[in-house]
């Protein structure tokens, strides 16, 4: 396996250590170890089944809401164990939010669908609900198309409207990562468009990791890319390298459309 130095330097705030990821008896990760950069895009591509939306509930333990899962290894935010004894799944769920492959708002208002997060929190003043709310739907590029209709339902909204406004529930409760499972795989090209150009604009204030079947999104909006096969990581480098000088033949293969 090919690991940059260039990112290894970066600022790490997820670190991967030798996880192994078990659903009941089926192993789906083997021995992963990745260092994922702050304030980045990070991509994971690979084909079906190869682990890596598996990866990514693994850093939020998602996963354990309906799966029998055990795991070996660990992973770290900022030095500290997700799966220590302590860990708080609330309290971690807010830090590492989570966009699923389809857009899920809650049959609520579009208010009520920012909102939830931060009352769930805790937080009750009026006026700082209405500065995270409007901040929130800003930052997912949402804003400006629903300003004026914030009490209508949230189901109204088109497939990437609903979509953004998932990214903008995601970030109302002030997560410091951001994990996408196929967030435009539902979408129609334009909506695609919007979905990535979010992307680029949140990258400079969270760790975001982005699962995609799309390679050439995961060219577009990502600076570091891992390439995952039958539960392994393969290759893990700079995006550009991954796409244009991969180190691996399986890299190459895959990228090449050889198989997958």
């Amino acid at each position: 396996m090919n690991t940059a130095a260039a990112i290894q330097s970066d600022p790490c705030k997820i670190e991967v250590k030798s996880l192994q990821y078990f659903y009941g008896k089926e192993q789906a990760l083997f021995d992963v170890s990745m260092s994922i950069p702050d304030k980045q895009v990070t991509a994971i591509i690979g084909p079906s089944g190869c682990g890596k939306s598996t990866l990514i509930k693994a850093i939020n333990r998602i996963g354990e809401i309906s799966s029998d899962i055990r795991i070996k290894g660990d992973v770290l935010i900022d030095d500290a164990s997700v799966y220590g004894k302590s860990v708080n799944l609330v309290e971690l769920r807010r830090r590492v939010g989570m966009v699923f492959q389809k857009p899920n708002p809650f049959p609520k208002s579009i208010l009520e669908n920012v909102l939830f997060g931060p009352k769930l929190h805790g937080v009750s003043d009026r006026g700082r609900l209405e500065e995270i709310a409007e901040n929130s739907l800003k930052k997912a590029a949402l804003w400006n198309e629903v300003k004026d209709k914030l009490s209508k339902s949230a189901m109204e909204l088109s497939g990437g409207q609903q979509q953004r406004l998932c990214i903008a529930r995601a970030l109302a409760v002030d997560p410091e990562v951001l994990l996408m499972d196929e967030p435009c795989s539902a979408l129609d090209p334009i909506g695609t468009a919007k979905i990535e150009e979010t992307i680029e604009s949140l990258q400079s204030q969270y760790c975001i990791v982005i699962v995609t079947h799309n390679m050439q999104q995961a060219a577009r909006v990502s600076r570091s890319t891992a390439f995952f096969m039958k539960g392994k990581i393969i290759e893990y480098d700079e995006t550009e390298k991954i796409f244009t000088t991969p180190a691996e033949k399986l890299t190459e293969d895959y990228i090449t459309g050889r198989f997958g």
